[in-house]
C-alpha cells in the first residue's frame, strides 16, 4: 500500500508510528492516549481514501482497511472488557465487608480505560464509504 500511494507516505507513516507507540505503551494512561492518537490516524488513513478514487479500488489499500477495522474492533473489546473488570474491582474496593481486606492490603481504585472527549462525543465509529 505504501508504493501506491507514495505521494501520501506521511499518513501512512503516521499510521505505523501510532500503532507502534500503542504497542509499547505500558502504564495504562500511556495505552490509552496512545490508542486515542492511533484512532486519530486511522481517522485520517480513511479520510485519504475518499479523497482518492483509484485508492479505494486497490486490493492491498481494501485488505489493510478491513486490517485496521478488525483491529480497532479487537482493540474496543479489550477496552470493554478492561473496564469490566475495573468496575468490579472498585465496587469491590468500596463495598463491605471486602473493603476491609483492600483497605488491609492498601488496594487502590483503578482508573477506567477511556477514549478521549471527542471520541466519547462521537459515539459510533466514523463512517467510510467505498
Amino acid at each position: 500500500v505504501k508504493g501506491y500511494a507514495s505521494h501520501e507516505k506521511e499518513t501512512f507513516d503516521r499510521v505505523i508510528q501510532a500503532r507502534s507507540k500503542a504497542m509499547s505503551a505500558t502504564s495504562t494512561t500511556d495505552k490509552a492516549q496512545a490508542e486515542n492518537a492511533l484512532t486519530g490516524t486511522l481517522k485520517s488513513l480513511f479520510a485519504l481514501s475518499e479523497a482518492y478514487p483509484d485508492l479505494k479500488a486497490n486490493t492491498n489499500f481494501l485488505e489493510l482497511q478491513k486490517e485496521l477495522t478488525d483491529t480497532e474492533d479487537k482493540v474496543q473489546a479489550a477496552r470493554r472488557f478492561y473496564n469490566g473488570n475495573v468496575r468490579d474491582l472498585n465496587i469491590k474496593i468500596e463495598s463491605f465487608p471486602s473493603n476491609l481486606i483492600a483497605n488491609l492490603f492498601k488496594f487502590k481504585k483503578m482508573d477506567l480505560f477511556e477514549l478521549a472527549e471527542a471520541e466519547q462525543a462521537a459515539k459510533e465509529p466514523p463512517k467510510v464509504e467505498f
